[in-house]
């Protein structure tokens, strides 16, 4: 086997070693930075309803007071605000979601389904915990929700959610008088979630990958054409001349050049003694002849 042969081989084996662990970390870090980036993005929806809902309770419920004595004004419910707005959102990027999930709501759509009873079954039987995160598989790929408990901490929601007879005539009127009531103070009646795909994200962490991985892969190439050329030039071109000479020497041509003496690297110290051995060959030769 030549000697390049045998150096490349090495460099490929270290290589493909290097570039295997390179992949698996920096394919992990960029996984978990796509799925920050989406918690992040979760985050702010979830603040941002906070704040729908917190701005209707200030501003806008308080305009609509004296029109809700007569006919039920949808508009001047936190969930309603909050839910109408993000659902504007969705008409132009729809696989975004916001929802006050609730096991026994007023409205019909807040009824959650399922995987989200799930959920709020979990904040019912751990009060201490505050925030879920998970991943969840949907028609159009995955999607990580983040959900935050409802519970009951003002007593004046108990006027809408107690009982019937307590409940505005006119909330009555519009939503009737089968769901959305018995709810109590402190209890946990529902979870608001937040749904963002995670499918651009994690293809940009994709792209991400393959772009530094072929880049790494192309860095690699070049470095081994540098040292090939390098070991031809070096070492490899220098010990074929000295073979060469050497198998001259070896069948009696006592006239082949001498190998150049240059350098003072490893090569240049072998020509060095190289040339002192056939010198002192010569020298033998003659005394033999004599």
């Amino acid at each position: 086997m030549k000697l390049t042969l045998k150096f490349n081989l090495v460099l490929i084996i270290v290589f493909s070693g290097g570039l295997a662990v390179t992949a698996l970390l920096s394919w992990n870090i960029l996984q978990q930075n796509a799925k920050k980036e989406v918690i992040e993005r979760a985050g702010l929806m979830m603040e941002s309803a906070l704040a729908v809902r917190g701005y209707t309770v200030s501003e806008i419920r308080p305009l609509l007071r004296l029109q809700m004595k007569k006919v039920f004004v949808p508009q001047s419910v936190p969930a309603y605000a909050a839910t109408q707005t993000f659902n504007k959102l969705r008409e132009k990027h729809p696989q975004y979601a916001y929802k006050e999930a609730t096991l026994n709501p007023s409205n019909p759509r807040n009824r959650a389904v399922d995987w989200e009873a799930d959920i709020v079954q979990v904040f019912r039987n751990n009060p201490d915990h505050k925030e879920i995160i998970g991943v969840r598989t949907t028609p159009t790929g995955d999607s990580l929700y983040l959900a935050r408990p409802m519970q009951i901490k003002n007593p004046g929601c108990l006027t809408c959610h107690s009982t019937v007879e307590a409940a505005p005539k006119t909330l009555v009127a519009a939503y009737g008088d089968a769901n959305g009531f018995g709810w109590k103070l402190n209890e946990i009646v529902g979870a608001r979630i937040v749904s963002v795909p995670m499918s651009v994200p994690l293809q940009k962490a994709r792209e991400a990958f393959e772009t530094f991985m072929g880049s790494l892969v192309a860095v690699f190439v070049v470095i081994v054409i540098i040292l090939n050329i390098m070991l031809r030039y070096i070492v490899i071109r220098p010990i074929i001349e000295m073979s060469g000479i050497a198998d001259q020497v070896s069948r009696g041509n006592m006239n082949a050049a001498e190998f150049s003496e240059r350098g003072k690297d490893e090569i240049g110290v072998l020509a060095v003694s190289f040339n002192r051995m056939r010198r002192s060959l010569e020298k033998a030769m003659i005394m033999l002849e004599e």
